[in-house]
């Protein structure tokens, strides 16, 4: 992939851009390897490859410059604000949105803000597409709700340029601090959630639910996952840091299981809820609850036979390794987007043995990228 601004050293996202993507793949999985040294594995799996260029579904770009030339992408680099608009990560789509973000910035008089001066109101502009039917979901971080009332005035002139916006919402984060988004949503529109489906399981995403952002090897992680689980032929599953509910749905979807989802943020849970209806799941049960604290909870009542597990980078902690490996449930699935500290999870999980791996390459160009795993009581 060609990148224009990583030539001329402005951007460099992608560290690894300049490297033959044959070379970035097999250096990932030999990572991943060291990482797992000493732990036996029983089978390794091929990296699952992606798309080298158009693969992101969402940006999120810092705002700069003023009111009549805003740019949208990096903080100031030496004075200079870099501008991602052009950035080939991102689908044609999308990148024909940001002209039109830049005229609406203009128009409702929105001031981005200036970090060293502390003026300003627009922080941020997140937006994020859904493959379904290129729908797309606007936020706007803004420092206070001074510029709202613009903001909402113009956002017709917006709508009518941009049919496909489905979600728009505001949110307020008045910290001055390299923060990206504060607590207070306020949302634009009456349609509140974007709609994307993978393997057919529609999954619904609110404006602070996380969501993955290489689409396409998203799916393939989840219906990995959906393979590995029917399998194993199980009847009860936790899926702990169930986000919007991606994993545990794919997996009971296809098989009769009796499916717990934990997870702490109440938007991605009633998301997770609304994707069951659609599909007709009823033997499920979805609550916000901080997974950690939920096995905790249950400890040695109605142990499950998997644990699936997808945690953010911090990994699942040392409290909740020792919880897991007291309960023994028969297999673990682990999925996760930092294979160091889940390798250092792994080796607290005392008693369990490394059935198969998976790497999955979602994020191109850079030494980042997802993992699977299984693991079996011993």
């Amino acid at each position: 992939m060609q990148c224009a601004l990583h030539a001329a050293g402005l951007c460099y996202s992608c560290q690894w851009i300049d490297k033959p993507y044959t070379q970035q793949l097999q250096d990932k999985h030999q990572d991943l390897e060291r990482l797992l040294s000493g732990l036996p594995v029983e089978t390794w799996l091929k990296t699952v490859s992606s798309e080298q260029s158009a693969f992101r579904n969402k940006a999120k770009m810092v705002i700069s410059g003023s009111v009549e030339r805003p740019v949208l992408g990096l903080p100031l680099k030496d004075g200079v604000a870099v501008d991602l608009c052009d950035c080939p990560l991102y689908p044609p789509s999308m990148r024909d949105a940001f002209p039109l973000l830049k005229q609406f910035i203009q128009r409702a008089g929105l001031t981005p803000y200036n970090v060293e001066r502390r003026r300003g109101e627009l922080k941020f502009i997140l937006l994020t597409q859904s493959r379904l039917d290129d729908g797309l979901m606007l936020r706007f971080v803004l420092r206070s709700e001074v510029k709202l009332q613009q903001l909402r005035d113009a956002l017709p002139w917006l709508q009518q340029l941009l049919p496909q916006l489905r979600v728009i919402s505001a949110n307020i984060q008045p910290i001055h601090m390299a923060v990206l988004e504060g607590e207070q949503e306020i949302m634009l529109t009456q349609q509140q959630a974007l709609e994307e489906h993978f393997n057919e399981i529609p999954l619904f995403v609110r404006p602070r639910s996380f969501f993955q952002t290489n689409p396409e090897v998203a799916e393939k992680l989840y219906a990995t996952a959906q393979e590995w689980v029917a399998e194993l032929n199980i009847r009860n599953m936790w899926d702990l840091f169930c986000g919007v509910g991606g994993f545990g749905l794919h997996c009971a979807s296809t098989s009769k299981i009796r499916l717990t989802g934990i997870e702490i943020s109440a938007e991605a849970i009633e998301c997770a809820k609304r994707s069951a209806q659609a599909i007709g799941l009823e033997d499920i049960h979805f609550d916000a609850l901080d997974s950690t604290q939920f096995a905790e909870s249950k400890f040695q009542q109605d142990i499950p036979e998997l644990v699936l597990v997808n945690p953010p980078r911090r990994g699942i902690g040392a409290e909740l390794c020792r919880y897991l490996s007291q309960m023994a449930p028969d297999y673990i699935i682990y999925s996760s987007c930092n294979p160091q500290t889940m390798a250092k999870d792994i080796r607290q999980l005392t008693g369990y043995r490394i059935i198969k791996v998976q790497p999955f390459d979602m994020f191109p160009h850079t030494a980042h990228y997802e993992v699977l795993t299984l693991l079996q009581r011993q």
